[in-house]
This record gives structure tokens, sequence and C-alpha cells, in this order.
């Protein structure tokens, strides 16, 4: 009997799997309703609904990505974070509130630094002192650490963060630390700085591990429930990491912070797949949801990758608002995101003007038109005013949409409007959200320094398509890909994503000072320490691969670069990587200093396991016409280009072959998506069944 993977994706409104079929290579799919309160229970109900109509199938592996993180620190989950002890050394418990001293709002005088994570009276100090090389400067007080361990079982404190000076040369106190507090108190909680993150600047660290401690019983209870209630308990869990890779659900639970970005990964690591399945290498990532729009660069066919994210921050036109948040040093692929989806809500501010966003109506109630009693309009209840929706095709039909409450509200709301009515709303609802949408591109583009032009668009999620020509008109992009099952795709890049453990050995010493062959013997015992790790989460069978990174800067710097590290690392690899951190330096800053010393910050090493893949058939081009079934109606779609609604061809995307053109106006309709092509787009089919979307120069 053929085994199953599975990638599930819980998303603000819809939680999808795809499972695939390991002998027969086919995918099956499931859409189900996210309950954003619960966020297992969507994805329970989706191993639910394929479980009834495979009861037997045997399942192999689940991959999962989540924005559980993410919620239980925005409060969105209505869970209380626990109650935490942070143990620095002596002088540094205001670590976390002093920071790096930066203001989110330079020119707000009452301006609001984040609450620290840990209350005061929780923060202890302990006399101790390590030199910056590591070396024991005073010896760890013990009995003042008895003392806390009484202290904090008195209290009631279960959990707590360890961040002791430099430990991240020397972790001997930190180890000792944990030793002689669980003499005390066997049953506390402990997260060390030098576990987490071995790396320099306290604050970052701190706000790391506390982050990690706070985490680690909310994402441990959700995956323990996961675990527990599938039905079929024997089969692997792997979580989505920000950085891209899936890690097992137990080292996922000792290092939470690494999935605080889980649920927008996985449509880029799906992007990246499918640019190499096509020979692609610049893409940008579109991924729009019910909630939220995302956007990711794919650049030499790699996701672009930061190493450090400020948790639970706000943004300002899609940019990440410095100082906002609480830092987290992981590998985090690089998104820049809006608060734009299918159910965010228009609204009319003090000014008599329509504004849309940030709010959104999320899954429950949702839209107007899903009749669950929502009174504002959404993205989707315009969509569906302008006829580009389809009342009766939303998930295959399983979600049934009415028109006349769409327009009831938007009438209601245009009546407040001098020289409005219902569809001059809806479209300038949409011209909004677009402009919205656009920005996070050009961040993720031209603020990189990248050309879109040069670029390819995928845009996927469940309303993506409808939206993917407007944006590649503004930011000039000569080509869109709509994969096969955009509104799953995300679920797709979890079945390619591979499995990944990041190793990190801080170094700080000047290159001049480094010899090769102690480079290469950090090196190998992060590979070792990576092998094991592997090992330990009993992925399948598959050859270890290293990645090898540098962290780099010149001499005093306070910021560094980060660059790929040969194989091996002799004299003239050693070369390689500086001339090459000169080059960077100067694309990144426009400029560089050759006469300038090196440091080397710390090595950086990712293990990786490529992940079976499911391999998209590929078939022979038919001919440019569509056969006649696949035209399945015809109504009148509102487009921009002209102001007015026209009589539209609808088609059905299943029944598009390779080679079919289709030219816009059009709309083509799926399970999982609409896919709006307007006046000057043609559509084509490629060997994969991707839509291929390029302008054709016509006109209505």
């Amino acid at each position: 009997m053929s085994a199953y993977r599975f990638g599930i994706d819980v998303g603000g409104t819809f939680t999808d799997l795809l499972a695939f079929d390991e002998q027969a290579g086919a995918l099956l799919r499931y859409k189900v309703s996210s309950t954003p309160q619960a966020p297992e229970e969507g994805a329970l109900h989706a191993l639910q609904a394929f479980f009834h109509d495979q009861p037997d199938a045997p399942v192999s592996l689940i991959s999962h990505s989540t924005t559980l993180a993410t919620n239980a620190l925005l409060g969105q989950l209505h869970l209380d974070l626990p109650r935490l002890a942070l143990i620095t050394t002596a002088g540094f418990r205001d670590v976390l509130e002093i920071g790096r001293q930066g203001r989110a709002e330079v020119y707000n005088l009452f301006v609001r630094r984040p609450p620290p994570l840990v209350a005061r009276r929780d923060r202890f100090g302990v006399r101790e002192r390590l030199d910056a090389r590591g070396v024991v400067v005073e010896p760890l007080d013990e009995a003042a650490l008895r003392g806390i361990a009484r202290e904090l079982s008195e209290r009631g404190i279960r959990h707590a963060a360890i961040c002791f000076l430099h430990a991240y040369q020397n972790p001997v106190h930190e180890r000792r630390a944990r030793q002689v507090l669980l003499e005390q108190f066997p049953g506390l909680s402990i997260t060390l700085s030098s576990e987490v993150d071995p790396e320099e600047r306290e604050y970052e660290r701190a706000s790391t591990t506390v982050m990690n401690a706070l985490l680690a019983p909310i994402v441990r209870d959700y995956l323990q429930r996961l675990e527990t209630a599938q039905e079929r308990r024997e089969a692997a869990l792997f979580i989505m990491q920000s950085n891209g890779g899936v890690s097992s659900a137990a080292q996922v639970m000792a290092r939470p912070a690494t999935i605080i970005e889980s649920g927008p990964a996985s449509g880029v690591i799906g992007a990246a797949h499918l640019g190499k399945l096509l020979g692609i290498e610049r893409l940008l990532s579109f991924d729009m949801g019910g909630t939220t729009a995302k956007a990711g660069m794919i650049l030499d066919g790699m996701p672009q990758v930061v190493g450090e994210f400020e948790a639970a921050g706000r943004t300002h036109s899609g940019r990440a608002v410095r100082g906002s948040g609480y830092p987290v040093r992981f590998p985090f692929i690089d998104l820049a995101e809006v608060s734009a989806g299918g159910g965010t809500i228009a609204w009319i501010d003090g000014a008599g003007a329509v504004r849309v966003g940030p709010q959104s109506a999320g899954a429950d109630p949702g839209p107007v038109c899903y009749g669950k009693g929502a009174q504002e309009p959404t993205v989707t209840d315009a969509h569906l005013v302008l006829g580009r929706l389809n009342p009766g095709q939303l998930a295959g039909g399983a979600v049934v949409l009415s028109r006349e409450l769409a327009e009831d509200a938007l009438a209601q709301m245009a009546g407040r409007i001098a020289g409005f009515d219902s569809v001059r709303l809806a479209a300038g609802i949409i011209r909004l959200i677009n402009a919205d949408m656009a920005k996070v591109l050009r961040i993720v583009s031209l603020e990189r320094g990248h050309d879109p032009r040069l670029f390819t668009l995928v845009a996927f999620g469940g309303a993506g398509p409808l939206h993917a020509c407007a944006l590649a008109d503004e930011l000039a992009l000569p080509r869109i890909l709509i994969p096969p099952q955009p509104g799953l795709f995300s679920a797709w890049g979890l079945l390619v994503a591979d499995h990944t453990h990041t190793e990190l050995r801080s170094i700080l010493a000047s290159a001049s000072a480094c010899r090769p062959d102690q480079l290469e013997g950090i090196f190998k015992q992060l590979e070792a320490k990576g092998q094991q790790a592997l090992a330990r989460e009993q992925t399948e069978p598959g050859q270890i691969a290293f990645r090898r990174k540098l962290e780099m800067r010149y001499m005093g710097q306070s910021f560094d670069l980060t660059l790929p590290a040969p194989a091996l690392l002799d004299a003239s690899g050693l070369r390689e990587v500086q001339e090459a951190f000169h080059v960077l330096h100067e694309q990144t800053y426009g400029y560089g200093a050759r006469d300038n010393e090196i440091e080397l910050v710390a090595a950086r090493l990712e293990a990786i396991v490529q992940s079976a893949k499911p391999a998209p058939p590929a078939y022979s081009l038919r001919h440019s016409q569509p056969d006649s079934e696949a035209q399945v109606g015809e109504r009148p779609v509102f487009f921009d280009e002209s102001g007015a609604f026209h009589a539209t061809p609808i088609y059905q995307r299943e029944r598009l072959l390779p080679g079919n053109i289709v030219s816009g106006p059009a709309i083509i309709e799926q399970y999982d998506t609409t896919t709006m092509l307007p006046p000057g787009w043609k559509a084509s089919v490629d060997r994969l069944t991707n839509l291929v979307l390029e302008r054709s120069g016509g006109e209505l």
C-alpha cells in the first residue's frame, strides 16, 4: 500500500493539506476552515478529512507550518505567556530594558518601547565573570544560586533563562548554574544562552534566550496535542523553521524561537523549488491569503536570508519598525509583509476617505459574503461585486458566497461618500489594496538593490492570482508564474522543504590571526554536531550536505555580513572569502576598505538532508487553442482598464492543456483560487501545467 507524506499549512482563514502518494506520485488536496484560537484544530480537521477518504492509508511523514509562536507573542491566542525568571551576571539584570537605547519613532516624544518580557522582580544577578576570551575572572556564586532556586520555588516560577556575560565564549558557568538550580529545584525548566544563541552582544543574546524560554511550554503543549490527537501516530512530525528548513518536533520543542516565522517561510521555499524545476534563478514570491500578503526574493535559486528578526514588532508600509519588537537571532527568510488579504476590511476614516486594513475579518466571521454576520465589506466582497469571483467556486464549492450581502454592505458604505456607488467603491478598494501590496514587492527588490524588471513573479495563496497582473504592471515585471495549485502552494512548499539543522561557533579574531587549519577544525566539529543532530531526528535516508558560512566585518564595525565558505578552508580558500567580503561590502554599503583588517565573527554551518520531492510530470505541448469544453461560461466582469463591466469568458483551469493560450480579458477558475487576466495579458500553460502570464498588448 502506498505511504503518504503530508504538508499541512495553517493559515489565518484556511488550513491546507496536500497528501503526496510516494508510490503513485499523486497529490490529494484538502482545504478546511482554520480555528484561530485553537490552530491545531484546523490541522486535525484536515487530517480527519483525509482519513475519511483514505481510512487505512499509512503516513510516513507530516511537515507542518504554523503561526502559533507569532500569534502567542501578539496575544492573539488568549494564552498567558509563562512567568519567567532571568538570571544574569551581577549588574546586568536590566539588559532587556536598556537594550540598544534605540527608539522605534525618533521624533515621537511619547513613544513607548515594548515592555520587557520578564518583570524586574523576576530578574536576578549572580556574581560571576568571564573575560571576552572566556577565561574565568570571578568564580560562580553557587550559594546565591541556591537562594534563587528557593525563591523561584516559593513564587511558583517554573521557567528560567540564564544569560551570563561572555558565555558564548565559554559556557562553563551557565552549565554549572543549571546543575545547581536543578539540584535545588528539580522541576525548573532552564534555557541557556550558550545553547540557544552562542554569539556576542548581550542584549540580542538575552532577548533570544528569553524568547526561547517563553515559547517553549506553549510550543511543546501545541505539538504534543497535535502528536497525540493525530490518527496515525507513527508518522514523524516535522515543523517548518524560519530559515526554510524543516526540523523534528523534538528539536523545535528545544528551540521554539526557530519557528517564529514558520508560516510564511514554506511559500518562499516552494517558489524557489519551482524556479529550479523551470531553470529560473531570479524570482519574487508573492503570497496573498485571507489576512496578510507576503513578498520574498529568490536570487540565484536561493531564498534570501537575514540573521535577525524582531518578533511581535510593528510594521509601517511593509517595513519592520526597528526597536518596536523583541530581537531574535536565528536565520530568517527575508520577507516583507503587509496586512492585506481577502478578509481585509474597508472603512472610512474621520476625513471621509476610504481606507483598507489593517483590520481583517479573518476566518470568523470572515467577509460579509460568507453570511456569518459580518457587516463591514472586505477585499473578497469587492471582488465578488466586480464579477471576478464565482459565488459557488470557493474551495470547490464548499464555501458558498452571497453576492447580495456583499452588494448591500458596499452600497451602505458607498452611501456615506458623495458620488460613489457600490461598484466604484469596490474598484477603489482593490486599487488601494494593490498599492499596499506593491510596496512589499518594492521592499524586497528595489530597496535591496535589485531591479524587479529582471525577476519573474510567482503568485500564490488563495487571493494572489487575482492581483498578480495589477502588481506586475505596477513594478514592470515581465512575467508571472501561477503554480498548478496556488491556493495550497505553501503546503506544497512543505513537501519540498529539506531537513536542516544549524550550528554556530563564535570566533571573534582577525582574519590574519586565524590559521586556515584552525578554521577547518571548527567547521569539522560543527559538521560532526550537525550530523549527530540529524541522526537523532531520524530523517529519511539520504546524503547529508553541509553549507558553510562565515560572519565577517571590518575591525571596529558593529554589524557583519554573512558569506559562503568553501568546502575546504585552506589558505587559498580563506583569501577568496576575504576578497568576496570586500566585494559584498561594496555592493551592500557602497564602499570597500581593502586596507582595513577583516574580523571573523562566527562560523555557521547548515547540515542538510534533501527530502524526496514530488516530481510533477512534464507533458508535451498541445495546440494553442483551448478545447471548447475548457470555457465553462461567461459573465460580466469589471476591469479598471475600461472602467466598465464586459462579457468575459470563464475557463476551468483543470481543462486547459499544456500549450493552450488564453488571451485577456478572461477569468480562470479552479478549486483553490481564481486567476484574473485583464486586457493586454495572456496566459499559456507550460509543460508542468503552470500558468505563465505575459503581456500581449491587446485591448478591449
